[in-house]
């Protein structure tokens, strides 16, 4: 998960994904919380975008870099480096992107070749949350 969340490098999110955490999370840099606020305030538009990472047309480590900071946009990218299980694999991504790209790469090509379910033996979810 913290290999395929990497993803993050790129790419923007749009405010309603991540207005919560910048107005009422503790595990946020407070100038980064307060730098976007001017984009996203607590009741304002929810279409605005703020870039996933300091990088973000560049495919690189720097997203695991901000998390170490407390500057992962989205709470779910924040809570990989949170005190938890994954730290020090997030640790370990900061300081080599070299093995970041790799173990990326290799992640990828993992999931392209698993084998969905389908027809009668699979489902499409109605709520991603819950089974049908």
């Amino acid at each position: 998960m913290v290999t395929l969340s990497g993803s993050h490098s790129i790419g923007q999110a749009q405010c309603a994904s991540f207005q919560s955490r910048i107005h009422t999370e503790s595990n946020i840099d407070t100038a980064f919380a307060n730098s976007l606020k001017g984009i996203c305030p607590a009741s304002g538009s929810s279409s605005n975008l703020a870039p996933l990472d300091s990088t973000p047309i560049l495919f690189d480590n720097t997203y695991y870099k901000n998390l170490i900071s407390k500057k992962g946009l989205l709470h779910s990218d924040q809570e990989l480096f949170n005190g938890g299980s994954t730290d020090a694999q997030v640790t370990a991504y900061s300081k080599n992107n070299p093995k970041f790209l790799t173990d990326f790469a290799v992640a990828m090509v993992k999931m392209g070749n698993l084998s969905p379910l389908t027809g009668s033996k699979g489902e499409i979810r109605t709520n991603c949350g819950k089974i049908n």
